[in-house]
């Protein structure tokens, strides 16, 4: 049972293999380096989230530019840049941080590949979520994807460039921009783009897409909204890994 310092976590609604876990932790503990948090704090704070979720090998971490690099989990001492990771072993923990732009977790359907992007609207534009498929080496109608806490459609206001990119490389993203009373500016939806994307690939089964980052300021953090206080605007990390097969003896 969870203790009363347990740190908060939703756990992801998909039908992944048993052995598949999937976790996004909330504005409960900021888990970047990055952004003039205290590093002893932060570090701490990671180090409980390895010891609550009873993970046996260090956690994957990656310093995120909104690239759409895409790596294969290992042990290394510094974080690559990327933003995207998977990996076909078990117990090896693939991680984002987050804060208003999009978290996607992958896994095949038999549970022996995983992967986790972040994909704000320039990743999605670059194709990180494309790249991340490509590099699980599996048929795209053998995966399935849950779309983690980012920011809404009533939320993202974006210019008339965005909207042009986004149209011009697919013309059914026109349905993801609603117009705002300011002239050449639109709401996009962040959710659909990822679903239109996945969906030209063949990956059809996507589940998510329900949380706000930005409006519900009682459990996660927005950079946006942080832009707008005094306050430290933190990260939370998606967790993506699959427990090896269980010892008979």
């Amino acid at each position: 049972m969870p203790t009363s310092s347990s740190l908060r976590l939703i756990s992801a609604q998909w039908p992944a293999p048993a052995q598949v876990k999937a976790y996004v932790t909330t504005n409960q503990a900021n888990m970047a380096l990055h952004v003039g948090d205290d590093p002893r704090k932060v570090l701490l704070n990671r180090a409980q989230l390895t010891e609550q979720l009873q993970l046996t090998q260090p956690i994957c971490w990656l310093e995120q530019q909104h690239t759409t690099l895409v790596v294969k989990a290992d042990h290394w001492q510094q974080p690559p840049i990327a933003d995207a990771v998977w990996t076909d072993q078990p117990g090896l923990a693939c991680a984002v941080m987050t804060a208003d732009c999009l978290p996607v977790f992958f896994t095949d359907l038999k549970g022996e590949k995983v992967a986790a992007a972040h994909a704000g609207w320039r990743g999605l534009l670059g194709g990180v979520l494309e790249n991340t498929v490509a590099a699980m080496h599996t048929d795209p109608a053998q995966l399935i994807a849950w779309f983690g806490p980012a920011i809404s459609q009533a939320a993202f206001e974006v210019g008339e460039e965005v909207r042009a990119a986004f149209v011009e490389q697919d013309a059914e993203a026109v349905a993801a921009f609603i117009p705002t009373e300011k002239p050449n500016h639109w709401l996009a939806d962040l959710y659909q783009l990822a679903r239109l994307r996945l969906m030209r690939l063949g990956l059809t089964a996507c589940y998510g897409g329900d949380y706000c980052t930005y409006n519900q300021s009682d459990l996660f953090y927005s950079y946006r909204r942080s832009a707008r206080s005094v306050n430290i605007g933190g990260r939370m990390a998606s967790l993506i890994w699959f427990d090896p097969p269980s010892q008979k003896s």
